[in-house]
């Protein structure tokens, strides 16, 4: 299922075409797709919120398959045919320049995307260099798997750059997919959660994982918190995150876009040394950590599976806050 021409996925863009089946390249690994997680970045790039490359490209970067077939140079990459692994938005960095060599690939200038720069999993088969391949613990079915390497990894990064601690309090606005598996990590670590969202049925869920607390979008908690991820792609959310936390609290921003912030007072939002911090993708060290903490809580994500033909259907559901965890495509 691919986008040939950004457009509303209310129009349907996502067409079904034939394509060969891919070779991997040197270094690179080719899956049979078993499942691909779908996500608001995939809405991002389909619908032109980010810029598009200018040819037809497979969205999907939360793909899980098998091991089918090994580029050349693999021989001690770690996997083998029938391996089990999953692919994640990180794809490619230089490995060489100042990001790479001081553990921030996730900055790295010559960064390139599954899903965007290379077709991701919203097919049959799909290729990944091996070094930026996951191993997928055993704990987890194929579709459970797919938030991980997304939702989870994003997720899992935004509650490391806000700061929080075991037993404190964290606050989280907007409750999808990602804030989900969130939500879990931060429970499974003795601390409170006070959720902010829209839409009764996510409320719902949120509660279902114990948060402490649930309102509507521009409720007012009930308690100051400590840390606080906005994963809504929404700015005018921003300052009231700055407002919810208390002093010395930081306010993580989860998305890769966002719309604008709207202007702030110094006082009520960023004076007694309040923090404001944005997430960028990933590195792949976040990965591992955050599948090795999933399968040892264990994490239980929400899926709803689509056959792949009906991406278009799914993604729809998904920008209309219709779908409870993540939706799943399955070849």
């Amino acid at each position: 299922m691919r986008v040939h021409k950004p457009a509303p996925i209310e129009s349907s863009p996502l067409r079904a075409d034939e394509v060969p089946v891919p070779e991997p390249g040197p270094g690179e690994l080719r899956l049979k797709v078993t499942a691909c997680g779908i996500c608001r970045t995939d809405l991002h790039v389909i619908e032109g919120e980010l810029p598009f490359g200018g040819k037809p490209v497979t969205p999907g970067h939360q793909v899980v398959g098998v091991v089918d077939e090994l580029g050349a140079g693999n021989e001690n990459a770690g996997f083998m045919k029938g391996d089990r692994v999953g692919v994640a938005w990180l794809r490619e960095t230089c490995g060489t320049c100042r990001y790479c060599r001081s553990n921030r690939e996730n900055l790295c200038e010559k960064s390139r995307f599954t899903g965007y720069h290379h077709d991701g999993g919203f097919a049959e088969y799909a290729t990944v260099p091996a070094a930026f391949a996951y191993h997928i613990p055993d704990a987890f079915l194929d579709a459970e798997a797919t938030p991980l390497l997304c939702a989870g990894i994003i997720g899992y990064r935004a509650l490391k750059r806000s700061n929080l601690a075991p037993g404190q309090k964290l606050g989280i606005f907007g409750f999808g997919s990602s804030a989900h598996i969130t939500t879990q990590i931060a429970r499974y670590r003795n601390c409170e959660v006070y959720v902010a969202t829209r839409g009764e049925k996510h409320r719902a869920f949120a509660r279902e994982l114990g948060a402490a607390w649930v309102g509507d979008a521009y409720d007012t908690f009930p308690v100051k918190v400590d840390s606080a991820i906005v994963f809504a792609p929404a700015g005018e959310l921003v300052p009231a995150a700055l407002r919810a936390v208390d002093k010395g609290g930081t306010v993580a921003l989860a998305g890769i876009y966002m719309t604008d912030i709207p202007p702030m007072s110094y006082e009520p939002h960023l004076f007694y040394e309040k923090n404001l911090r944005s997430v960028t993708a990933n590195t792949r060290e976040d990965g591992r950590e955050l599948l090795a903490i999933a399968a040892e809580i264990p994490i239980h994500p929400t899926v709803t599976t689509f056959p792949l033909t009906q991406a278009n259907e799914a993604l729809q559901k998904l920008k209309q806050d219709g779908l409870n965890g993540t939706g799943v495509l399955l070849p």
